[in-house]
């Protein structure tokens, strides 16, 4: 990216866990856009996975923390306050994981209380997140905080199973914080509702190749990669998309509106 538009800006980004992570593409496409980075993760996901290798390539540091403990988040915001010795810009929220999908649990025969830690990591961390920003008063004005999603929070997709009631839930917080969050001091909130992507946490989907086939012809652009998906949430953390809140924006080469492709039906 030649275009420094994320230069003096500063930010938190969530969920990089390895080189396929879209979190772990953002922040490389952050740094190429001038901008300043804090990586975190849960400490568990620290020590399995390669963000160590992506701080030091980006210099920037880690700061653990589990985004379903308020206290961890409270100790985020404030080491991140000292560390850019001010207020910051921006955050990705990329946190995502569903216990019954990781154990291959239908989603007629759910476990509940596998299905209530996935709501709380992949949805209500998410407010978790946003009040902890609130209240402590860190944003800077006009800053901008972005989660990713996907299209199961409006349509059915048989094998996503409980993760599609995650993604509804977390799309809904990001309207509800985001109204306050604007009228406090005029901080954008959104979604971005991306093609299917192979991650960590996507990759224990039922029939995730043959769905990425399928989606690949549904889309007139194709499928929109991990890169791709980093180069827009640059694009929305920067100064270009100052009045862009609450919506849920579909990131998927056109799939979001097309019935039925001309490919899908010379198949059938």
């Amino acid at each position: 990216m030649s275009h420094k538009i994320l230069e003096g800006k500063k930010g938190i980004v969530f969920g990089a866990l390895d080189e396929n992570s879209i979190a772990w593409k953002t922040a490389e496409a952050i740094n190429d856009a001038g901008g300043k980075i804090i990586l975190t993760n849960a400490p568990i996901a620290i020590r399995m996975g390669n963000i160590k290798e992506l701080s030091e390539k980006i210099d920037c540091p880690i700061i653990p923390a589990d985004a379903t403990s308020v206290s961890d988040l409270e100790n985020l915001v404030k080491k991140s306050v000292e560390h850019f010795n001010g207020k910051i810009d921006f955050v990705l929220h990329s946190i995502g994981m569903s216990v019954n999908v990781r154990k291959g649990k239908d989603y007629t025969d759910l476990n509940y209380d596998w299905l209530t830690k996935g709501w709380d990591i992949s949805a209500v961390s998410f407010h978790k997140l946003l009040q902890s920003l609130y209240n402590n008063d860190i944003m800077n004005k006009w800053g901008s905080i972005v989660a990713l999603t996907y299209i199961a929070a409006q349509r059915t997709f048989p094998n996503y199973n409980d993760m599609a009631e995650n993604k509804a839930y977390l799309e809904s917080i990001a309207r509800s914080f985001g109204y306050f969050f604007g009228k406090k001091n005029k901080i954008r909130v959104n979604t971005i509702s991306q093609s299917p992507t192979i991650t960590k946490a996507g990759e224990g989907v039922k029939g995730l190749e043959g769905f990425l086939k399928y989606s690949e012809k549904m889309s007139p652009l194709g499928n929109a990669s991990a890169e791709d998906c980093a180069k827009y949430a640059v694009m929305m953390f920067s100064d270009y998309t100052k009045k862009v809140s609450l919506q849920n924006l579909y990131h998927d080469g056109g799939f979001s509106n097309v019935g039925v492709s001309q490919d899908i039906i010379d198949l059938i």
